[in-house]
């Protein structure tokens, strides 16, 4: 169950991220925050990131085998980094229609996916 739990609060947090590393740009696009100052847009992506760190530390606490959880150090941060580029390619999908993804994205991907693989051979 904490196996679960932990991938599912990565998923979130990774969700928050993208949208606190990456959102902006779609709200500039839209004109909704074109005029803002930096700081302003800063501020916004710390707001939603607060909500990243709300899932993404317990489910390092939750997972980390040092805590009792079922994966190492170097596990936890190879899965998160692939769910990172999952979320990131869906969400650039859905609101980023002009990007598109090219042979050598999927290769990349398909790398971190063997990185995983790598990662949790014994």
């Amino acid at each position: 169950m904490k196996a679960v739990l932990t991938v599912l609060f990565l998923i979130i947090s990774n969700i928050f991220m993208t949208f606190a590393w990456y959102g902006h740009l779609k709200l500039q696009e839209m004109k909704i925050s074109s005029n803002w100052p930096l700081i302003a847009v800063i501020f916004f992506s710390w707001g939603i990131a607060l909500f990243e760190y709300m899932f993404q530390v317990p489910a390092n606490r939750i997972g980390f085998s040092g805590n009792g959880g079922p994966f190492s150090l170097l596990q936890l941060k190879v899965m998160q980094e692939v769910i990172t580029l999952v979320i990131f390619c869906i969400f650039t999908k859905i609101f980023f229609n002009g990007e598109t993804l090219q042979w050598n994205h999927f290769v990349a991907f398909a790398l971190l996916v063997l990185a995983v693989y790598f990662v949790f051979m014994k």
